[in-house]
């Protein structure tokens, strides 16, 4: 039965950061060499990171395999434990695989822009005429919309979802470790291997022993520092505004008859807002990059100077600015933007960051989130942050970082004797 055909030998992936990716299960070799899950290599996991930590240059393709390999692991730890179904076993192991399936070209910005959901186009693919979904209907007729439930965290069997999204997941335990590798900061590292060995499987969720509950707030600490000095980083963000900003302009270019000298074939169902899962799957970031490197040529002076600007890594300046608390200043720097002839509407941005270490469970709340929870000696569960002060010192805790991005060379370049060059200097603080 193809549900539990077993490869004739196992196949390994050489991996940087979990050493080997193991792979014995037929239908999981056939989902890697798909056409949909092939692209993932086409797309990288950090966006535009590369630009500020040049070996940030991994793909989704490496993360899946690493979120897939974890679970694989968590699983043979599993086996033969009160409350663990290992009917659920493939079930599991597929919805790693295939969690970040419908992530796209620099994902969070381009899906910011198209207001698309990277989760839907992942249920389009798992469900669709697709490579991947053939696969699936080949183990049951309903085996894809399982995957798809785990994925979209509806699936009945609440352990399952927990262990691909959860505040202690694989796919988390994946990306830290991997990115802190790929960016080469210290700070993603914590000990995965204790996590595994002390997490145990209840009836809707995965918990942790308390003995193991120093190594969880490693995880915790190492996700806080994570998210502060990469995933936000104000270098990052600059070229992600830059990347938006291109974007907007090709679509507001291609509404209003602009005659394009390169036609953006690739982009138009989601310019129409079509957003076509057919169109989507031949997206990747060298079909992108490839547009905006042409786009350098085009006679809009605001794409041209855009793409120029990402393509050869000269983004905007910043400064600490909160535009809900400086209402004034950020009314006079768009009217003055606007006096000398820099258009605001892409050479003004504000942009925040705000991130929530860890949550305890809050009823009724939105997005409310399972809290992570210790199993003591004696069985009974406690709740992280009520066992952990250092848990406890950043739980519930919001943090954001508000900043105002901009041309500084096209600020310098007013002649000196513009008195709207200083008051705009003035007000960045530039002066």
């Amino acid at each position: 039965m193809y549900k539990d055909e077993q490869l004739d030998e196992e196949k390994v992936f050489k991996d940087p950061v979990h050493r080997y990716i193991h792979v014995k299960d037929r239908v999981i070799w056939d989902l890697i060499g798909t056409a949909e899950f092939q692209r993932l290599r086409r797309i990288k996991q950090l966006g535009t990171s590369f630009l500020t930590f040049h070996g940030a240059e991994h793909s989704r393709f490496n993360h899946s395999l690493g979120v897939y390999e974890i679970v694989r692991r968590i699983l043979f730890n599993f086996d033969g434990r009160p409350h663990w179904n290992k009917d659920q076993r493939l079930l599991c192991l597929c919805a790693a695989l295939l969690h970040d399936l419908g992530h796209g070209p620099f994902s969070h910005t381009f899906e910011k822009v198209f207001k698309l959901d990277h989760e839907a186009f992942t249920r389009q693919i798992v469900l669709g005429d697709t490579e991947i979904n053939y696969i699936l209907r080949r183990v049951e007729e309903d085996f894809p919309q399982k995957v798809a439930d785990v994925i979209n965290k509806t699936y009945e069997d609440k352990l399952v979802v927990s262990l691909i999204s959860s505040q202690i997941d694989a796919d988390r335990m994946d990306y830290l470790q991997r990115d802190a590798y790929f960016t080469g900061v210290s700070y993603g590292h914590f000990d995965m291997e204790r996590i595994l060995r002390v997490m145990r499987p209840l009836e809707d969720q995965v918990v942790i022993k308390q003995s193991g509950m120093h190594a969880v707030e490693d995880y915790i600490m190492s996700r806080y520092q994570m998210y502060w000095q990469v995933y936000f980083h104000p270098v990052s963000r600059s070229a992600e505004v830059i990347l938006t900003k291109i974007l907007h302009r090709a679509k507001e270019l291609y509404e209003t008859g602009y005659q394009f000298s390169l036609k953006p074939t690739h982009f138009i169902s989601f310019f129409s807002e079509k957003n076509a899962v057919e169109d989507y799957l031949k997206l990747d970031e060298s079909i992108v990059l490839y547009y905006f490197q042409m786009w350098i040529d085009e006679t809009d002076p605001i794409l041209s100077d855009l793409c120029v600007r990402f393509i050869n890594r000269r983004l905007f300046k910043y400064v600490e600015f909160n535009p809900n608390a400086q209402m004034k200043e950020w009314m006079d720097l768009y009217q003055l933007f606007q006096k000398v002839g820099i258009n605001p509407q892409y050479y003004l941005v504000d942009d925040s960051s705000s991130d929530l270490p860890y949550d305890f469970y809050r009823p009724g709340e939105e997005g409310e989130r399972l809290p992570i929870h210790l199993l003591m000696p004696n069985q009974e569960l406690k709740e992280l942050s009520r066992q952990s002060d250092i848990v406890e010192s950043i739980s519930g805790k919001k943090r954001t970082d508000h900043k105002l991005y901009f041309p500084m060379d096209f600020i310098e370049a007013l002649p000196d004797d513009q008195p709207e060059k200083s008051e705009i200097k003035a007000i960045l603080g530039l002066s």
